[in-house]
C-alpha cells in the first residue's frame, strides 16, 4: 500500500508516548536482508526542541556539521506538535562541544522567504567547501510535481544568505531531502522524488554539479516496489563509504521508524537485491566522530532528537 502523508502523520502520533529504540532486529514484510552489513545499537535522547516553548515541538529532518573549532551544529525541520508540515517555515539550530553534548538551543536559522518562491522549509543538508558552509533544503512551491531545491551560504553558521540566483533546480512529487556528497571529482545531490514528476514508483534520484550551483539532469539512484505521492520509502536518502561499498540508508518502510540500508560497489546504483540491513529510526543520519560511527533519529511526536551507536560488520 502506497505510504502517504496521512498514513505517517498517525504513525508518527501514535509512537510518540512511551518512545524508546533499541538494537536492529526488525525488517519489513517481503524485505529480509540476504546479510546484515549494520548494528544498530539503543538510541539515547541528545536534544529536545522544546526546550524555552511553551508546548512540545518536534524536530524531523535534520542535519549535523562540525565548524572548524571543533563545536558541533545540528539543523533540521522544526514546529509545534502535532505534525503540520505544510507550516513548517523555520530550521532549528542547536550548538554542542560534543556530539553527545549538551546541546544549547540557537535561533532559528532559516525562516520561509514568500518572496524567494518558498512555501515551506525542509530537510536542511549542510556541507563545507572551504570557509564557505553551503545548506541544501527543499523550499516547496505551489505545485508539487515542481518542488523547489535551493541553497543558502554561511561563513559562521548562523547567518545565511540564499543563494541570489534563485532555487538550483525542481522536480517531484516533493522532490526534497537533498543530501550532497563528493564522489569521483564531482558533486552528487541526492534526494527522493518519483519515477515521474507526478507520480509513480518512489525513487532516490540524483544530479551532478561541478560548482554545487549548476546542476545537470535527473537521473535515478534506486527505484522502490511502492508507488504513491507525498511520504515514502524513499526518503532521507543518505549515501555513504566504508571499505569498498557504498552504503545507501533510506526510509520509511515497515512503519514511520523503519531505515533500510542497500549495498553497492556503484555509489550511484542500488537494487532492492542489495538490501543489507533494517533498523528502527526515522529520518536517519550518518556521523562519524573521530572513528566512531552514529546514526540519529528524530521525528513527528517523538521527543526529540536521538543518537546510537553503528557498527559496520563487513
Amino acid at each position: 500500500m502506497p505510504v502517504n502523508r496521512r498514513t505517517m502523520l498517525l504513525g508518527g502520533l501514535a509512537l510518540g508516548a512511551g518512545f524508546g529504540l533499541t538494537a536492529t532486529g526488525t525488517t519489513p514484510a517481503g524485505a529480509t536482508p540476504a546479510r546484515d552489513d549494520v548494528v544498530v545499537g539503543e538510541f539515547v535522547k541528545i536534544y529536545d526542541p522544546s526546550v524555552g516553548e511553551s508546548a512540545p515541538w518536534y524536530l524531523n529532518d535534520h542535519t549535523f556539521v562540525r565548524d572548524w573549532r571543533g563545536t558541533w551544529h545540528v539543523f533540521g525541520i522544526t514546529h509545534a506538535e502535532p505534525a503540520d508540515p505544510e507550516h513548517e517555515i523555520v530550521f532549528a539550530h542547536a550548538t554542542a562541544p560534543d556530539l553527545h553534548g549538551p546541546w544549547t538551543k540557537q535561533p532559528f536559522a532559516l525562516t520561509v522567504d514568500p518572496g524567494y518562491g518558498e512555501t515551506h522549509l525542509w530537510a536542511p543538508h549542510v556541507i563545507r567547501v572551504g570557509g564557505t558552509y553551503h545548506m541544501f533544503y527543499c523550499g516547496g512551491g505551489k505545485d508539487n510535481t515542481r518542488s523547489a531545491i535551493n541553497v543558502a551560504t554561511s561563513r559562521d553558521l548562523f547567518h545565511w544568505t540564499r543563494y541570489p540566483g534563485g532555487t538550483l533546480f525542481t522536480d517531484g512529487y516533493d522532490a526534497r531531502d537533498p543530501y550532497v556528497i563528493r564522489i569521483g571529482g564531482r558533486w552528487v545531490l541526492f534526494y527522493t522524488g518519483n519515477t515521474e514528476p507526478s507520480g509513480g514508483h518512489h525513487v532516490v534520484l540524483y544530479r551532478t554539479s561541478h560548482d554545487l550551483r549548476h546542476w545537470g539532469e535527473r537521473r535515478t539512484a534506486y527505484v522502490s516496489p511502492e508507488t504513491g505521492t507525498w511520504g515514502g520509502p524513499t526518503e532521507s536518502p543518505f549515501v555513504v563509504r566504508h571499505g569498498r561499498y557504498w552504503y545507501l540508508f533510506t526510509g520509511p518502510r515497515g512503519g514511520y521508524l523503519g531505515t533500510d540500508v542497500y549495498r553497492s560497489t556503484d555509489p550511484l546504483h542500488y537494487e532492492n537485491a542489495d538490501l543489507v540491513g533494517h533498523f528502527a529510526s526515522h529520518a536517519a543520519e550518518v556521523i562519524q566522530d573521530d572513528g566512531d560511527w552514529y546514526v540519529s533519529h528524530a521525528g513527528w511526536g517523538q521527543g526529540g532528537l536521538y543518537l546510537a551507536p553503528l557498527r559496520w560488520l563487513r
